[in-house]
């Protein structure tokens, strides 16, 4: 007998009944999952550091809904996903799972999975409608509520002060991330809501993942604003030769001017701290020839590295420098000193490896990009082997050793940053049914695989002091929107009513805190 099948067993139901609704009762399912006895691993909350933080995250955009509601000014993704031929079936995030409304709820299921910590993020247009000038007192109302309840329920608050999601206002304005005045906007932003929130806040973000932002955003207009040349996508306005660079330049000195203005002007009476967040993948040489393994090191130098490298060393990587040339904006030596060492902590998202390999027959595109600068290929296989399984997203192969790989080159090229891992899960099909997707074993099993990387990097020397799973909900995925769920509570989407999955039980018994007596 499998082992998904000996769990249906356990709980006395067949793989038919578990897929049929009218066999269903989610009570009595709850009931089985609270007494379970999960494989962990090995690993329980004391197989970590002391004081390590297990928690959950999930962003503004993705949740609340309330986007035309609440006094909240429209954000570039509210345009973007309401252009023609952007989203399938019209979807969008107006109601998203209404957080806004039900964070209580979803705040009540945090605790009672002994999590300790939620990273949520707080929506600019919703505190600034216009990006600027006049407050949105009603905004300023909801975010204090839901830090005053995270605090209540025993959780402790990791705010992000952006998750991708830029006052449509600025953009209107002056282009947003490509004009250099979104630097001061930004860091008066940030500083409204450092003197707002900071008394109850001491774990700030400024970004997550300026990577995504720069790169989907402006190489390929895959994401808002959806800026890019024509060879790369159907857009209507952009430069992917340049736009990327400017974009993730300007992000550099947004997010270290807000650190100044919090080490300045917060720090010292709040007791708080700050940093920014990261994406990165893994990227395997497809063979051990010294060609591919540069364009390994490559990928990860354009990934990782034009965030990590600037903020440890106050200079983009030398490899970039040497590729890119003009068209990467250069630091003054103020705007250097200020971006060095501008992070008391580094959060790292990771979900996933690639193999990479150089391609000397590959001709170059008639238009430069951030993409094509790499000089590395994508491969989907090593001689007819994949590197791992796939999730539902067709970018997911599950490769748990890249976690452990990931923290330790953080390690090693980049100094002795605090990590931490600042997301981490994978995703099942948006239409299965509430029986399909309480059952989720393949993300039990991600989960305890990564985990057990992570635990492994920490043993041989990375300094990782917390781990946030993706996600605390379903919720509106982007350009994927409701066809992929990485929550690990399911969203029923035409009532909205929560249930939390096999997994959120499987977190429940790994974060346990022993008593003592």
């Amino acid at each position: 007998m499998g082992k998904f099948a000996l769990l249906l067993f356990f709980v006395g139901i067949t793989a038919a009944e578990l897929v049929s609704s009218s066999h269903f009762n989610y009570s009595d399912e709850q009931i089985a999952f609270e007494t379970m006895k999960f494989d962990t691993g090995g690993l329980t909350r004391e197989s970590f550091p002391k004081g390590f933080i297990f928690g959950t995250a999930t962003s503004a955009y993705q949740v609340e809904g309330m986007t035309d509601k609440g006094g909240r000014g429209p954000c570039i993704w509210d345009t973007f996903v309401k252009q023609p031929r952007i989203m399938q079936n019209g979807a969008n995030a107006d109601i998203a799972v209404d957080q806004y409304h039900r964070y209580k709820e979803d705040i009540d299921i945090l605790a009672k999975l002994n999590f300790d910590a939620y990273r949520f993020s707080i929506s600019w247009s919703r505190i600034f409608p216009n990006g600027t000038g006049k407050v949105n007192e009603e905004g300023v109302a909801y975010y204090n509520r839901l830090i005053d309840y995270l605090l209540q329920k025993g959780i402790i608050p990791y705010a992000n002060l952006y998750h991708y999601d830029l006052p449509q206002a600025l953009e209107d304005r002056y282009l947003g991330w490509l004009d250099h005045q979104v630097v001061t906007d930004y860091a008066n932003y940030a500083d409204f809501c450092f003197k707002t929130f900071g008394d109850r806040v001491k774990n700030w973000i400024t970004f997550n993942e300026p990577k995504v932002i720069a790169e989907y955003g402006y190489y390929n207009g895959l994401h808002a604003p959806g800026r890019c040349s024509k060879f790369y996508g159907n857009c209507s306005a952009g430069n992917s030769a340049t736009e990327s660079y400017i974009v993730g330049h300007n992000l550099l000195l947004s997010h270290a001017t807000a650190v100044q203005r919090y080490r300045e002007k917060y720090r010292d009476e709040q007791k708080g701290r700050i940093g920014m967040v990261m994406d990165f993948h893994w990227y395997q040489p497809l063979t051990r020839g010294k060609a591919d393994n540069y364009a390994a090191q490559r990928a990860r130098d354009f990934h990782l590295g034009w965030f990590l490298h600037p903020i440890s060393y106050g200079e983009y990587p030398r490899t970039m420098i040497e590729i890119v040339g003009d068209r990467l904006p250069k630091f003054t030596e103020g705007e250097r000193k200020l971006v060095q060492g501008s992070s008391d902590f580094v959060g790292i998202n990771h979900y996933t490896s690639f193999l990479i390999y150089y391609d000397p027959k590959l001709p170059e595109p008639e238009v430069a990009s951030y993409q094509s600068d790499w000089h590395a290929s994508f491969a989907d296989d090593k001689l007819g082997v994949p590197l791992g399984p796939k999730a539902n997203s067709d970018w997911l192969r599950i490769v748990p050793s890249g976690m452990y790989k990931s923290m330790m080159y953080v390690k090693k090229r980049y100094g002795q940053h605090t990590i931490i891992l600042s997301e981490n899960g994978m995703d099942d099909p948006g239409n299965w049914t509430l029986p399909q997707g309480l059952r989720d074993y393949n993300r039990i099993n991600y989960f305890k695989s990564y985990i057990s990387e992570l635990k492994r990097s920490i043993d041989d020397g990375a300094n990782v002091e917390g781990y946030f799973a993706w996600s605390l909900v379903d919720n509106f995925e982007w350009r994927s929107a409701y066809t992929s769920r990485f929550g690990i509570t399911y969203i029923d989407y035409k009532t909205l009513a929560r249930y939390p999955k096999m997994s959120a039980y499987w977190f429940r018994q790994l974060c346990r805190k022993i008593k003592k007596n």
